[in-house]
């Protein structure tokens, strides 16, 4: 007993050399994040943009690649003429970095018996047909509370979103650039 005791400490002592060594040289290397504690928090940003660390929305969402686009949805265009289209709908998910956006059920005033549901998915951040997938479910409920939900494939609903959307994309993106020109 007392012999495995000495052996156990004499193991310890031989792997704590190890890890204190690994530890050093772990420490010391410079390639690891070469981090400078004087430098700013810009600074820092800067360099990681320089060296291509970070995330790019617009590879999350399917946009093209080259270096990190950090891209606020207020800078959207897309995303910005999706909310000011459905704005009179209610929402139930708004999400930003996952690219998506789903109403709540809607039915108008005049017949509470039919209802729909709208789901804008981004694609990409250009403006184009391609960059959205729009889905326009109908709920029909009878009087007696019995309900069914179709998808509505080629409805004029869905056709009229795309063409709403994209050209307020268009004009959204116009005033960024005419913005960027004056600054």
């Amino acid at each position: 007993m007392l012999q495995n005791i000495k052996n156990f400490i004499k193991i310890s002592k031989v792997l704590g050399f190890y890890l204190i060594i690994a530890m050093f040289f772990t420490a010391c290397n410079k390639n690891a994040q070469n981090t400078n504690p004087e430098m700013s928090s810009k600074e820092k940003r800067e360099r990681n943009i320089r060296e291509g660390r970070g995330a790019s929305l617009k590879g999350l969402i399917g946009g093209g690649g080259g270096g990190t686009n950090y891209e606020f949805s207020s800078s959207n265009p897309m995303w910005r003429a999706s909310l000011e289209t459905l704005d009179f709908l209610p929402l139930t998910t708004v999400d930003y970095s996952g690219g998506m956006i789903i109403t709540d059920w809607y039915s108008d005033d005049t017949n509470n018996l039919k209802s729909l549901k709208i789901t804008v998915r981004f694609l990409s951040n250009q403006i184009r047909t391609d960059s959205l997938k729009i889905i326009v479910h109908q709920k029909i409920c009878s009087a007696s509370g019995a309900c069914s939900i179709n998808l509505l494939e080629n409805s004029k609903i869905k056709q009229e979103l795309y063409a709403v959307i994209l050209k307020k994309a268009v004009l959204f993106e116009k005033e960024n650039k005419d913005k960027k020109k004056k600054n």
